[in-house]
This record gives structure tokens, C-alpha cells and sequence, in this order.
């Protein structure tokens, strides 16, 4: 597992301490992939309900708060495939 999917994996552990709702996968283009349950966070490659796509930057921009999860969508730098709902609730949550 890559430095970058550690990280993230820890601060999205910190963020979501509730678990989610659903399942989602954060694609970190070039290192890995997190996945987001009930159970809490872990790398993987499982199917979710909707898989978020970026670079690292954008993740880690996501993460520290100093880019929101709409802004990076709305500007073309975060991807997102499957239940929009849930990538919404996702964003709430993180934002």
C-alpha cells in the first residue's frame, strides 16, 4: 500500500469515525483505492455505490478541507460514477 492510500486511509478513518451509510470507493489515480462502509474505512478495489476518481492532490485537497467535494467535481477534477445521492451525502459528510 502506497504512502498516499495510507494517509488517506487515516484521515478519512478520523473524518467518518461514524461509518457510511452505503458503500463508496475513492480512486486515487496512480496509487489505489479506498473503500467506505458501515465498517469504516480500508484500502480496496470492492464495487461501492458510487466510486469517486482524482489525483492525489485533489484527494488530499478534499481531505484537509481546503478544497470542497463540489468545487473539485464542479471544476472537473474529481469524477464520479454511480448513486449521485450518495456521492451528495458523501460530500456533506466530508465537507
Amino acid at each position: 500500500m502506497s504512502d498516499t492510500i495510507n494517509e488517506a486511509v487515516a484521515a478519512l478513518s478520523q473524518k467518518m469515525s461514524g461509518g457510511f451509510d452505503g458503500t463508496a470507493k475513492f480512486v486515487i489515480d496512480d496509487e489505489g483505492s479506498i473503500m467506505l462502509d458501515e465498517n469504516g474505512v480500508r484500502e480496496g478495489d470492492d464495487e461501492a455505490d458510487v466510486t469517486l476518481t482524482a489525483n492525489a492532490d485533489t484527494f488530499r485537497g478534499i481531505l484537509e478541507g481546503d478544497l470542497s467535494p463540489t468545487m473539485a467535481f464542479m471544476g472537473g477534477k474529481l469524477k464520479i460514477d454511480g448513486n449521485m445521492g450518495m456521492a451528495m451525502k458523501l460530500a456533506s459528510a466530508l465537507g
